[in-house]
């Protein structure tokens, strides 16, 4: 049932994921992949995250905030200048992004990994 019900709303999405800490890469990782999304990435770092959108067509993006102490602004700057949709993943709180980002959809960390992919749908829209 989990999975049918986000196949219906995301269809096979290929979704960014740019995270530095390896666990909770993984669990993204197969959680999207467990209904039935492709997974790019995931990316530790900003540097790789840009070379992969350069690469890869991505339909969304899950991003975390800090990656080894770097920011993943630059990151999130080239996804909407692409219209490409994307959610924040972190442990930070919604206070510290800045205000040209307060529009776009946060999860504070930690989260169940199950309930944020079923709610992906209604985060990333329009896909």
């Amino acid at each position: 049932m989990f999975r049918s019900h986000t196949e219906n709303n995301l269809g096979s999405r290929r979704i960014l994921v740019v995270e530095d800490e390896y666990f909770i890469a993984e669990d993204m990782v197969l959680a999207l992949q467990s209904a039935g999304l492709e997974v790019v990435g995931p990316a530790p770092n900003p540097e790789l995250a840009l070379s992969l959108l350069a690469a890869e067509r991505v339909d969304a993006a899950i991003l975390d905030l800090n990656l080894q102490g770097l920011s993943v602004y630059p990151v999130a700057r080239v996804l909407r200048s692409r219209g490409i949709p994307f959610v924040f993943a972190s442990g930070f709180d919604h206070s510290s992004i800045p205000s040209e980002f307060q529009d776009v959809p946060h999860w504070e960390k930690p989260f169940d990994i199950h309930c944020f992919v079923q709610a992906l749908p209604k985060l990333l829209s329009p896909l």
